[in-house]
């Protein structure tokens, strides 16, 4: 008998392995990791739905090749990372592969028509999208989701101003003087500072911010040196925008987005591994003197906001006492108030309505969040205990900390407070998926 473990929920598999049941996989898409009992990484793969798809393992274990097999006899647990989207799930998935190389995964090999992006050779280099590596020059990929790869690079081309024209025109043409085009077409182009441009998108995709910053420091000093303001100038616009520049590659393009949930998925010794209840006693009374709380902390409900670029926010609560669940207690919410993301507006929202009426109200709440989201459910219930988990750092805030202190994830508390924080955002971003698949805005309240 094998035991595979995913969080707080226990899968039994027996010596055939028949799946008897997996409670802990939603059906909604997302990336599945089988690792062995040191941590390790053995397999990862793609779905639309988890637990139809984890299920097949064991249902089919026999029917191919010997790999699965293996894979099946290594593996003692399965942990997963829900995605908004199928696309995602992809794209996800393809990060992960090259970034852990797991052993049973076969890279490379299953004849998709992946995409690359290429900073080509010579004298006047360019970006592209390549099928192959047969033209010199540096590569980024490969790409399974060839539609990202193309936003990705029309972002790209166009921050950056790194288009070039084959035709030539006096006065330039309709995209330079849109602020596009480099200029090819003007007879005065500027290679010097198309290149650095150019070098500059590289260092994007490399998502290295501080060499972004000293390249582009020293380009704005040459710039001023060289009279050439109008150019320093739009040079400053990117120092100005470095933030949503790397934000915009790193999570709207690739898979930024879940790099929490994966940091949990591929630790050897996952934080939620443990179940609550068996934590709680003692990270009871380390909370509550953190927090200078003389009564017991018996009930805490966690909140959590979820949304795709300010489309489809929901909220969600949920309630665990002495650390077991009370499912009854927990509540969805589709956010009714809001046209555009408001992370602070959102929290407000969900707060009210769950304790519209002044009762039911735990003995701490545990926002996700940090200073700000603190503040905004503190200005509407002033009175309840309220403390903010920022996930960076797992930096905690509460009225006694009001800088944060930065939890240890090894110990009772950081383990409850976490696994606490990341079921409300499971339990958050479920319903959200659910939504985006039907197509629903919160213009409803459930």
């Amino acid at each position: 008998m094998k035991r595979f473990l995913r969080g707080r929920y226990c899968v039994h598999v027996d010596h055939h392995y028949m799946l008897h049941s997996i409670p802990s996989l939603p059906k909604l898409p997302g990336v599945y990791l089988f690792k062995n009992e040191e941590g390790q990484v053995l397999y990862i793969g793609k779905a639309k739905n988890l637990a139809t798809r984890v299920a097949s393992y064991f249902s089919l274990v026999g029917v191919f090749h010997e790999k699965l097999a293996s894979l099946m006899q290594e593996a003692s647990s399965v942990e997963h990372i829900v995605t908004h989207s199928e696309q995602d799930a992809l794209l996800l998935e393809e990060h992960l592969i090259k970034l852990y190389q797991p052993l049973y995964n076969v890279l490379l090999t299953s004849g998709e028509p992946f995409l690359y992006l290429v900073v080509t050779e010579g004298p006047v280099p360019e970006l592209k999208v390549a099928r192959s590596q047969e033209v010199p020059g540096v590569y980024f990929g490969p790409f399974t989701h060839r539609r990202v790869v193309r936003r990705a690079y029309d972002y790209l081309m166009k921050r950056f101003r790194l288009y070039r024209c084959s035709v030539a025109m006096p006065n330039g043409c309709l995209r330079y003087h849109l602020g596009i085009c480099a200029g090819v077409c003007t007879g005065s182009f500027d290679v010097e500072a198309y290149r650095m441009r150019l070098m500059l998108a590289q260092q994007v995709l490399k998502g290295d911010t501080q060499a972004f910053r000293e390249t582009l420091q020293e380009a704005v000093t040459a710039c001023n040196a060289k009279l050439n303001f109008e150019e320093a100038r739009q040079l400053h616009t990117y120092a100005e925008d470095l933030d949503a520049i790397f934000h915009a590659i790193e999570v709207t393009y690739g898979p930024g987005r879940y790099r929490h949930e994966v940091a949990h998925a591929v630790a050897k010794s996952s934080v939620g591994s443990e179940q609550p209840h068996a934590l709680y006693d003692e990270a009871e009374h380390e909370l509550r003197t953190l927090l200078g709380i003389e009564s017991e902390i018996n009930s805490i409900d966690c909140f959590d906001i979820s949304h795709t670029q300010g489309r489809f926010i929901v909220g969600s609560c949920i309630r665990f006492t002495r650390g077991v669940p009370d499912r009854k207690k927990f509540r969805r919410f589709r956010i009714t108030s809001l046209d555009d993301q408001n992370d602070y507006a959102a929290l407000q929202e969900i707060v009210e309505r769950r304790y519209k009426k002044g009762v039911d109200i735990p003995d701490l709440l545990l926002i996700d969040g940090g200073k700000g989201q603190l503040s905004s459910v503190k200005s509407v219930i002033p009175r309840a205990h309220v403390v903010a988990l920022a996930k960076r750092e797992e930096r905690l805030f509460g009225t006694l900390k009001p800088e944060g202190v930065i939890l240890d994830v090894a110990t009772p508390l950081g383990k409850l407070l976490i696994a606490l924080r990341d079921y409300a955002h499971r339990f958050a971003l479920q319903y959200h998926t659910l939504l985006m698949k039907k197509g629903i805005h919160g213009t409803k309240k459930t």
